[in-house]
């Protein structure tokens, strides 16, 4: 990232952003702070993702799929898109496959 600050923003983040001519939708500063309490987010859950996997033993796609739909609830404080991109994360820093995560059609958004 530039502006001065020392964090490091994926590109795979930083593309949650970006329109079609790849002009970012939001302030760099903005886009750092969302991107931080992602990666927060995806850290905190491993643990919890563990448990669940030893505890109840479910599928790893089981747990991530489960993860991925309670962070698209209401309240739950990060975009669709977010959402996405945090299981995707979490999948990675567990070293877990990633599921296939689909994003609601603007259809379902419309209706809700």
């Amino acid at each position: 990232m530039q502006d001065g600050s020392q964090i490091f923003i994926p590109d795979s983040f930083i593309a949650l952003f970006q329109g079609r001519q790849q002009r970012l939708r939001l302030p760099l500063a903005e886009i750092a702070q969302r991107y931080e309490l992602c990666e927060d987010l995806a850290q905190m859950l491993v643990e919890q993702a563990q448990i669940l996997y030893h505890q109840s033993a479910p599928s790893e796609s089981a747990i991530l799929q489960t993860m991925y739909a309670g962070l698209q609830a209401e309240g739950a404080g990060v975009s669709p898109e977010e959402a996405r991109w945090v299981v995707l994360r979490l999948a990675e820093l567990l070293e877990w496959r990633a599921p296939e995560l689909l994003l609601p059609s603007p259809a379902e958004d419309d209706a809700a």
